[in-house]
């Protein structure tokens, strides 16, 4: 009897071991690679997160024998802005979790601004799809900008669209050419909205445009700030910012209060959720934005179409207008994680700083010194019929 009960315990044991033993294999074998943008409200975080899963269901997954794990996170709150503690809390558990080999984000340059250097001090590389503030690589914009980012001395973040030092300018040009005299400047207040606002109005003075004013507003006071600047009369009115941080109020009090005046913003409002609750008021509405609109991407490289043509049948409907930069981000982390070979941080860091010649959607680029891509296109683009209307490449 004793020995039965032995040969049981000790067949018993073996069964754990061997369960366990699998279970660190699997884990040794997965990578994960977590993406950080507003879920909530906003459709842009879907649509990066779309593109996301596109580029790795064409892999199945499956990169030189390790199995992909994509780690969906929300740093946004119920209104869809990003939190600087979400934010913080997404970065941590990266940084944490030793499967964790690639970080895709974030959505705000507010946001990276506090995840970078908890990334950088885990050794993570940092890839965003859509940041668009310069100071988060490059020096010349705010105090310590960028060293403040880079605690270790190491750069570990890379980004595949265009900055706000090409948009913001491009922008301003493009209204002188438009015929606008006369323009009236509001931004939301985050690093991404008064960086654009601030170089589309250095560019604006630059070349002859009046400047009449320039401030910053919020969804609470946007349409009272607008009513007070009505007397000066703009020809324009440009809006640093995103769509929930007061670009709703701001282009149905244009047309509320009679301004005979047009709205001209950048990337953070080309989104479906500007359209739906702008409603009838964003009719004209002027946009720029890094890339070209999904529509002309497909006529613009062979990759082009067939990402669109494998967005239609994965989602059964268009694009976004940063799904193709989700993707592209996505492909670039998969890209180095092949190269690298093994599950190691610092090979697949390394292997994203070293990529030149890159073959993308939109064209040829590499990533630069400074972790920027050398990818310069920007479209102009214009609202009729609530829908996105490309215009013309501008630059």
């Amino acid at each position: 009897m004793k020995i039965k009960s032995m040969l049981w315990i000790i067949l018993v044991g073996l069964m754990f071991s061997t369960v366990f033993l699998g279970c660190a294999e699997s884990e040794q074998k997965t990578i994960k690679i977590v993406t950080s943008n507003p879920m909530r409200v906003m459709q842009a975080g879907h649509d990066i997160v779309n593109g996301v899963r596109l580029a790795l269901e064409e892999v199945d997954y499956t990169v030189v024998g390790y199995k992909i794990e994509l780690v969906v996170e929300d740093d946004g709150d119920e209104n869809g802005q990003w939190q600087p503690e979400i934010e913080e809390g997404i970065a941590r558990r990266a940084v944490a979790d030793p499967n964790v080999m690639v970080y895709l984000g974030t959505y705000n340059s507010g946001a990276a601004k506090v995840s970078i250097p908890i990334n950088n001090q885990g050794g993570l590389v940092q890839i965003s799809p859509v940041n668009t503030w310069p100071g988060l690589t490059m020096v010349g914009f705010l105090p310590g900008e960028p060293g403040i980012f880079y605690p270790t001395g190491m750069r570990n973040y890379f980004r595949v669209c265009p900055t706000d030092a090409v948009q913001g300018p491009v922008g301003a040009v493009w209204a002188k050419e438009l015929g606008f005299g006369s323009v009236y400047i509001f931004d939301d207040g985050e690093a991404y909205g008064m960086g654009i606002a601030d170089l589309f109005e250095e560019e604006a003075l630059e070349i002859g445009l009046a400047v009449l004013g320039h401030e910053s507003i919020n969804s609470e006071n946007a349409k009272e700030k607008l009513n007070a600047i009505k007397d000066q009369n703009p020809d324009l009115i440009y809006f640093g910012g995103v769509t929930m941080n007061g670009a709703i109020p701001l282009v149905k009090g244009i047309k509320e209060l009679g301004l005979d005046a047009k709205l001209m913003g950048p990337d953070g409002i080309m989104e479906q959720a500007f359209l739906d609750l702008g409603g009838d008021a964003t009719e004209g509405t002027y946009l720029t934005v890094f890339g070209v609109p999904p529509a002309e991407l497909e006529k613009l490289t062979e990759k082009g179409k067939e990402f669109i043509e494998g967005y239609r049948v994965r989602y059964n409907k268009e694009p976004g207008t940063v799904s193709s930069f989700g993707y592209e981000a996505a492909k670039v982390a998969l890209l180095a994680i092949e190269r690298a070979g093994v599950k190691d941080r610092a090979k697949i860091l390394e292997e994203v700083s070293k990529i030149k010649d890159y073959d993308g959607l939109f064209g040829t680029w590499s990533f630069d010194q400074n972790g920027d891509t050398t990818l310069s296109i920007i479209s102009g683009n214009i609202v009729q019929n609530k829908r996105f209307v490309f215009e013309k490449v501008l630059s």
